[in-house]
């Protein structure tokens, strides 16, 4: 096959200059450089600087999905830019294209699953599997991707270090400025220019870092790919592309355990085993269901942006951090806050009940954690409604929230289908039954700022214990927050833990207007089912690309079988692919949500977190910032008065409804010990 080189379809892929000039052969074995001005194109040899620039297109297989296969289209290698574009086909070439890939940072694979098949990998994790028409053009496609990616990338290196040394000649000048006059080193325009420079230089620096990483990466998928490994097709699913050639961890997040599938993990919920027999459950952290009344609070901010006064107390803050500062201990401006309490916030992830409590309703372990992950990727759009990102309150140490649901039987929606036989069939639902879930979180530490949240259902016999250490970071014109921690969703009536982690949140533009995305890989784990997810959220690149996008997978550890894929926005449609064949979109902006219940403030404890923060919130509704951030003040006064006289008492901080057992905070009185 390699010696027919010479006579096979190699011109299907064209170069610019053959394709502007009659005399070339689409049989010609040595197509042109891109950009060549030679009048006699396959016959004279190419520069470097030619070969590298290679401007490059034509017709090539590309698999799509798993419904389609194959399909024909029309690809176009653009080395000024740097992308492999391609199109419905070459008369739509000049309209906008239906994808493209970056090739900075790329690698390029050749692949035995199909005959002249290769794959693109690109550094943001995204990929082409493409098939030629023969070895020849195969080659040349390869070659010419290549060749693009390595010009880019070996310059990159060279523009960050010049990057960096721009970046401090400026801010040198901007310092040596005196602090007062006509033109001083705290005008707000250099200010804005400093913070400007240092987010630039931060990115460049990620995106270098991320390139670099990937990079690697793709090297081992390609070297495990020459060594006879295929990484591409699980258990009849083809083109499907395994997250890790790793077990899936229990610890996606930086600082988490790295506990896997394969053994019991290391969760005090998982090392105890043991049950409680206890038939008179006291509940004393509930709150009597007759005092509750459905919540009223919306949590939609409609501010528009940052006003020009506060606009100039941020650029002031901001001249006094540094990249990569911890922001745990700086006291944040009032007017970027938000009318309720992180803890308030977490209780919000339950705004779906009836999709959490149907989880344990699953026929199946595969079918249970199939329903984890579509509860899981539900239940951020309701905690992030509005399209303004601002700051909830800091939770002062043994700050609490409690609330309920009362989800009618009714509305626990059926099984998603009917193929997996169920011993028992449900009951069908009296009306006005209802099931009732209760949530209480509570601030455990303050340094470093931990906080617990438990949520139970008796009648379901299940619930979740999670602990959560949020750590913020300073990036330039946005703040990162990791969610240190993990959570442990417990089905007791199928004796079935699923430990989970949570992603990043990052608040984009803090200078106009801001907004929040989020980001990172998460992990969702059954030891005993050996079933997995792994679910990522895609941040927005810089150039292009859409925004709140996120994946994800379930996979059979044991066979390695991909059970479902989902795609598309946390905070609007969801495309759910089952092995089966079955598709399912959940559009969560039209999902239904079930109010919480709380009590009103006079019946609430003195920390319960509405009562404690309703003079900051009443201010912040009427627009009265300087009442807000006096008490608001008064708040954090009060905490370090108390947290001197526990240290000149020598009396250490006792969490009221949580324990500390290992790395984890674990609910006093969880279900799991007091059920048999």
């Amino acid at each position: 096959m390699e010696r027919a080189c010479g006579v096979s379809r190699c011109g299907s892929s064209r170069s610019v200059a053959e394709r502007g000039n009659p005399t070339a052969r689409p049989g010609n074995s040595s197509p042109r450089a891109g950009r060549s001005s030679s009048p006699s194109p396959g016959r004279g040899s190419e520069s470097p600087s030619q070969s590298h620039k290679r401007h490059l297109e034509g017709v090539l297989n590309k698999y799509t999905n798993l419904l389609q296969g194959w399909q024909n289209r029309y690809f176009v290698l653009d080395p000024e830019l740097s992308q492999l574009q391609y199109f419905l086909n070459e008369q739509s070439k000049n309209q906008k294209p239906r994808g493209s890939l970056p090739l900075i940072g790329s690698s390029v694979a050749p692949s035995d699953e199909f005959p002249f098949m290769f794959t693109v990998y690109a550094a943001n994790g995204e990929l082409f599997k493409l098939r030629a028409h023969d070895a020849c053009e195969r080659q040349l496609w390869m070659t010419q991707l290549q060749l693009c990616a390595r010009r880019h990338s070996d310059s990159s290196a060279k523009v960050m270090s010049q990057a960096e040394g721009q970046q401090k000649n400026l801010l040198n000048s901007i310092e040596s400025l005196p602090s007062r006059g006509p033109l001083s080193s705290l005008d707000p325009d250099l200010l804005l220019l400093k913070a400007t420079s240092a987010a630039t230089l931060s990115c460049l620096g990620e995106c270098l870092s991320i390139l670099q990483h990937n990079v690697s990466q793709a090297a081992r998928n390609i070297t495990a790919h020459t060594q006879g490994i295929n990484t591409e097709n699980i258990s009849g699913w083809p083109g499907l592309k395994p997250t890790s050639d790793e077990p899936v961890k229990n610890g996606g997040v930086t600082g988490l355990s790295t506990s896997t599938c394969n053994k019991p993990p290391a969760s005090p919920a998982h090392r105890s085993k043991d049950v409680l027999k206890d038939s008179e459950r006291s509940s004393p952290d509930t709150a009597d269901p007759s005092e509750e009344n459905t919540d009223t609070e919306d949590n939609e901010e409609e501010d528009l942006g940052v006003l020009d006064d506060q606009r100039s107390i941020i650029l002031h803050l901001l001249s006094q951090l540094k990249l990569g500062m911890d922001l745990t201990r700086v006291v944040l401006p009032t007017f970027i806050l938000e009318k309720r309490s992180l803890l308030e916030m977490y209780a919000n992830f339950m705004a779906h009940p009836d999709m959490f409590l149907a989880i344990t309703a699953g026929a199946t372990a595969e079918e249970r954690i199939v329903r984890f992950v579509e509860y899981y990727l539900t239940a951020f759009h309701e905690g992030r409604k509005g399209a303004v990102a601002k700051k909830p309150y800091n939770p002062i140490l043994g700050e609490s929230f409690h609330c309920s649901w009362d989800v009618p039987r009714e509305k626990v929606r059926p099984l998603r289908t009917t193929s997996s036989p169920c011993t028992v069939p449900p009951a069908p639902a009296k009306p006005g039954e209802c099931c009732r879930l209760w949530f209480v979180a509570e601030q455990v530490s303050h340094h470093p700022p931990i906080s617990g949240f438990y949520c139970e259902c008796k009648e379901r016999r299940m619930c979740v214990n999670t602990h959560v250490w949020t750590k913020s970071k300073f990036m330039g014109m946005s703040v990162g927050v990791s969610m240190v921690g993990e959570g442990v969703l417990h089905l007791l009536e199928h004796d079935e833990q699923y430990v989970f982690t949570l992603p990043c949140a990052y608040a984009r533009s803090i200078l106009t207007v801001p907004w929040v995305e989020l980001g990172g890989k998460v992990s969702i784990c059954c030891a005993k089912s050996g079933y997995s997810a792994t679910v990522t959220f895609h941040t927005k690149p810089f150039y292009g690309g859409k925004v709140h996008r996120v994946t994800a997978e379930v996979k059979h550890n044991p066979t390695s079988t991909i059970v479902c894929k989902a795609q598309g926005e946390w905070n609007g449609t969801l495309e759910f692919t089952y092995s089966s064949g079955e598709t399912k979109v959940i559009d969560t902006s039209k999902l239904p949500v079930i109010k919480k219940k709380i009590r009103p403030l006079e019946k609430q404890g003195q920390y319960e977190s509405r009562r404690l923060w309703q003079h900051v919130t009443a201010a912040l509704k009427s627009g009265d910032i300087d009442s807000a951030t006096e008490h608001k003040h008064q708040l954090e006064e009060r905490q370090r008065s108390e947290e001197k006289q526990r240290s000149a008492t020598n009396t250490p901080w006792k969490p009221k409804y949580f324990t500390k057992e290992g790395e984890a905070w674990v609910y006093h009185n969880p279900l799991w010990k007091t059920t048999c």
